[in-house]
This record gives C-alpha cells, structure tokens and sequence, in this order.
C-alpha cells in the first residue's frame, strides 16, 4: 500500500521516499540488495502490505508509511479577538 514501482530504463534501482505532499525525503539506492533484503527494507520503512490486491487496508494503515512532518506550523498569534488559536498535534496533516 502507497508504494509504487516505475521502471526506468538504464537508470539505477532506488527507492524514493516522498512526502504527503510528494517532496522528495530520501533516496535509497536498491541495486546492491536482494529481493529479500529490499522487502525487509520497504516493511522495516512502514508499509503495508495486502493479503491480496484488492483487500482492504485498514484504517491505521492508510497514510502509512507516513513519517511526522518536522514542525512546520507558524508561530501562534493572537486572533482578533485576542485569544491564541489551539494547538495542533505536530504529527496532525494541515491539509487532511
């Protein structure tokens, strides 16, 4: 779940991790693992793999392999009314 091969012909394997907002996170160069080791990489990395390809991914599931974003939220500043806005969770996606 939420990952996706290409084939790139004459390129180099590797696995390119992206964000929620697919900005690029990290490279992981595949071409001097096994199969084995690359899917004990991609389940060590979080995610989830199907029974079959049309089961159901279950809920906790469905953003994995999600990382928390680094804290991206701007300054809190008083509202006209003058009361700070709540506080969000710093792992909450701003644009879920």
């Amino acid at each position: 779940h939420n990952l996706e091969m290409k084939h790139l012909p004459g390129a180099d394997p590797e696995l390119v991790l992206l964000s929620h907002r697919y900005e690029e996170l990290e490279r992981i160069p595949l071409s001097d693992m096994t199969r084995e080791e690359i899917n004990q990489l991609v389940q060590e990395l979080g995610f989830y793999r199907k029974e079959t390809p049309d089961a159901p991914v279950p809920e906790e599931f469905q953003f994995a392999p999600a990382k928390p974003l680094p804290t991206l939220l701007p300054p809190q500043v008083p509202t006209a009314d003058g009361k700070t806005p709540p506080k969000r969770d710093k792992e909450e996606h701003l644009d879920l």
